[in-house]
């Protein structure tokens, strides 16, 4: 290994890919596809990468490492347990823990997360946003998915979780590290 190689050059990235975040009138959707990727690699095509948490009515997806954002899920509901309805509370609370513990700086995921009236994403430099729009795309096909998104947020025709659905497809018909084994969760 030389000097400007780091462990990333050496092994295989594990890829853990789209996740958009969409609100549209009374309805929060959250939705991921299924494709986790070893380097060039598909290892698994139908991972859940989103999920309820907390009691239930906290939607949290994460893109990149698969490992690190089953740490994240950990410590954010430890985080929700001590602000129980309190989302923005417990993401600022985990997001100061990621700038300072020496572990979690490590952590390479993001993660997007939402509840009935916020949708945030926490990234792997520990910052908590909150898009003005409400939506969210991260993760390798998150940029494809959330331009797609707001092509089509506007059309009277769609509800958030046709938008969702169809931004996802989109983002796989263009990113190689998604895939159409979309799953969605959603808040109405």
């Amino acid at each position: 290994m030389n000097s400007s190689e780091g462990p990333a050059d050496r092994f295989p990235v594990w890829h853990g890919t789209t996740i958009l975040a969409v609100r549209k009138d009374n309805q929060v959707v959250l939705a991921g596809d299924g494709q986790v990727s070893l380097g060039q690699t598909v290892i698994k095509a139908n991972a859940r990468k989103v999920r309820r948490i907390g009691d239930g009515s906290i939607l949290a997806g994460f893109a990149g490492a698969t490992a690190d954002a089953f740490t994240l899920f950990e410590r954010l509901e430890s985080k929700l347990e001590r602000y129980p309805g309190q989302l923005a509370r417990a993401c600022v609370e985990l997001a100061k823990d990621w700038r300072t513990d020496k572990y979690l700086r490590r952590l390479e995921a993001m993660m997007a997360v939402a509840d009935r009236s916020v949708s945030l994403i926490l990234t792997g430099t520990g910052d908590v946003l909150e898009p003005q729009d409400g939506l969210i795309g991260i993760g390798s096909g998150g940029n494809f998915a959330l331009a797609a998104a707001r092509a089509l947020i506007d059309r009277s025709d769609m509800d958030a979780e046709a938008i969702a659905r169809r931004s996802l497809e989109i983002a796989a018909d263009i990113c190689v590290y998604t895939n159409r084994n979309i799953i969605i969760e959603k808040l109405a």
